[in-house]
């Protein structure tokens, strides 16, 4: 639901200048990344699981994870209990004190949450974020999206294999592959089936699918807050998605078809 290492610029400023988190995402080391190769490379499923666990491993040492005690990751523990795993693939949940305005999921399902985010969204319209993230994961447009950028993107010469043994990746290359798993583009009809693969997941896991709809529809409140930026927050975390109203009708009727209420909005609990 993004992508392109969201910042939501002016309206960042706005929204977040009273926001405790000072850090900005760190993929400063993909910055010498190799150059592009044209040539695919053969990739097993268990090298790309390697590489993919070894891209969050970086991520997760070079920016702010958030400890148990924390507020923050208290408040996500709690949205995503009994989140153990999605069709088959562990969840795992985590908080990155930084300013930037985003979440990720990513294949091995490695969730991650930035906390300006949750200053700006109550729990209902986060989990819709959450669930719609782990529905890309679900239909495995993240995956296809990580492997395309380890074969022909500018890791291309670092993917190979000796013995069945995968290449050691540099911090410019691991970066690289982090800047993949939050910045991957998906055409609107991979937009639109994460929608549907969300809804599916959060209904069958106990949670009120509401909160998707209600997430695009804070964003767009932001959107008209800041007086209709140019860079706005719908262009921003939505970039190459389907008009978000439609989005916002398609399944507001499709939850209320199915019988669930709408939620109260709540105010956000780390402001």
């Amino acid at each position: 639901m993004k992508k392109t290492a969201i910042r939501l610029l002016s309206l960042a400023c706005l929204l977040l200048a009273a926001s405790p988190a000072s850090a900005q995402f760190n993929l400063k080391k993909a910055a010498s990344a190799v150059s592009k190769g044209v040539q695919a490379a053969t990739l097993t499923d268990a090298q790309m699981a390697a590489y993919v666990k070894e891209s969050v491993d970086w991520m997760d040492k070079n920016n702010p994870v958030l400890p148990e005690d924390n507020p923050y990751t208290i408040r996500l523990r709690k949205l995503t209990d009994g989140l153990k795993e999605a069709d088959g693939i562990p969840l795992n949940f985590k908080v990155y004190h930084v300013i930037d305005v985003n979440a990720f999921a990513c294949p091995d399902g490695s969730v991650r949450v930035f906390s300006s985010l949750m200053d700006i969204m109550d729990d209902n319209e986060l989990m819709g974020v959450i669930g719609h993230e782990i529905g890309h994961v679900l239909k495995h447009h993240s995956k296809k999206a990580f492997r395309t950028e380890l074969l022909t993107g500018a890791l291309k010469d670092a993917v190979s294999s000796t013995g069945g043994v995968a290449a050691a990746l540099t911090d410019s290359q691991l970066g690289a592959l982090g800047e993949c798993l939050i910045n991957a583009k998906y055409s609107q009809k991979q937009e639109k089936e994460a929608d549907d693969c969300g809804y599916d997941f959060l209904k069958s896991n106990g949670r009120n699918p509401w909160g998707i709809a209600m997430s695009f529809e804070k964003l767009m409140s932001l959107e008209e807050q800041n007086g209709g930026a140019k860079a706005s927050a719908i262009d921003k975390m939505f970039s190459s998605h389907p008009e978000t109203k439609e989005r916002i009708k398609r399944m507001s009727e499709r939850a209320t078809k199915d019988g669930f209420s709408r939620p109260e909005s709540t105010a956000t609990e780390n402001k």
